[in-house]
């Protein structure tokens, strides 16, 4: 799940190097990917758009070509609100989520629903195994919903991997081409393909647009 909200203008997610490439790495490990692409007009909106990656979600489980019990929710950025509905009411399918550089709180002077909460979602979930990539030098919203988000996961029994990219900055794995980032994206890449117990050797695979 990408971030939101985008600009009316955005172009659609599907076509950014950055989700094409999260995808042909998961697909190159055999592993069915597939981008939900949403929108949020504004903060109202964010209901119409849970109950949109919701429906997405589930299209994507009955294509022949995935286990539709061997699932992971991996959010970016803004999407990071949109994990509190997981965090909360986990499916026995889901494996786990995975959170890069998310946003866990609202930005100042959001109004936002508290359905949209994910540090508060933490202490009704069902603790599901959590990824989490960090960015040493991302905006401070963004390090100030993690910050306030690990300890409350650690502290309710979360299982939780923390994966640090000290130097990065927020959208590190587009902007900032160094060993730190690879190693950064492979090392989630390697979490995710842990919680979904996927082969070492498979063949790749992948979802149409």
């Amino acid at each position: 799940m990408h971030g939101a909200p985008l600009p009316p203008d955005a172009p659609d997610p599907r076509d950014w190097l950055r989700y094409r490439g999260y995808g042909a790495l998961l697909a190159a490990s055999g592993v069915v990917t597939a981008l939900v692409s949403y929108q949020v007009s504004d903060l109202s909106t964010l209901p119409a758009a849970a109950d949109d990656i919701a429906a997405t979600i589930e299209q994507v489980r009955v294509d022949p070509r995935v286990d539709p019990d061997r699932v992971v929710l991996w959010f970016f950025s803004g999407g990071g609100l949109f994990a509190a509905d997981w965090l909360r009411a986990a499916p026995p399918w889901l494996r786990g989520i995975a959170l890069t550089y998310p946003l866990l709180i609202p930005f100042p002077g959001w109004e936002v629903d508290a359905r949209f909460l994910p540090v508060e979602a933490l202490s009704s979930g069902t603790n599901v195994p959590l990824v989490l990539t960090r960015a040493g030098q991302d905006i401070p919203p963004v390090l100030a919903g993690i910050d306030a988000f690990l300890p409350a996961a650690t502290a309710q029994g979360w299982p939780l991997r923390l994966i640090e990219v000290p130097d990065g900055q927020h959208s590190f794995d587009i902007l900032d081409h160094n060993p730190q980032s690879e190693t950064a994206v492979l090392a989630a890449r390697d979490a995710v393909l842990e919680l979904l117990g996927a082969p070492d050797h498979a063949h790749p695979a992948g979802l149409p647009r």
